[in-house]
């Protein structure tokens, strides 16, 4: 009887102690880094939307537009936003942008290929 209850016990505390240290990962984990992050970033709050210049959509990516071809105020633009982290995963992906009349009329992304 002794050692059924020392054993009950033993593996009471492994659970308690298990489920204990999930929660509070689960509570400490990526809050605190993702606002630490966000606030030495600074907060992007202008989102891209349709009709925005060329100048408006780079100031709202954070990065320049390249200019691709096409007629001046008609033209494809490609936004490289570099994405700086080990050797194995620094990424360019490219943003195409498409303005028509000199305002944002389409968008699409490259996430394809990496890029030195």
């Amino acid at each position: 009887m002794q050692r059924s209850l020392k054993l009950f016990l033993q593996r009471f505390l492994q659970r308690f102690l298990a489920i204990a240290a999930t929660g509070l990962i689960v509570a400490l984990g990526g809050s605190p880094g993702a606002t630490r992050a966000q606030q030495r970033l600074g907060s992007n709050n202008v989102p891209l939307t349709f009709g925005m210049t060329v100048d408006q959509a780079s100031q709202a990516l954070g990065v320049p537009l390249t200019y691709v071809r096409g007629r001046p105020g008609s033209g494809l633009f490609l936004a490289l936003s570099n994405v700086k982290g080990s050797i194995l995963s620094n990424r360019s992906d490219g943003l195409y942008l498409q303005f028509g009349r000199g305002h944002l009329i389409a968008w699409k992304g490259d996430w394809g290929t990496i890029r030195p």
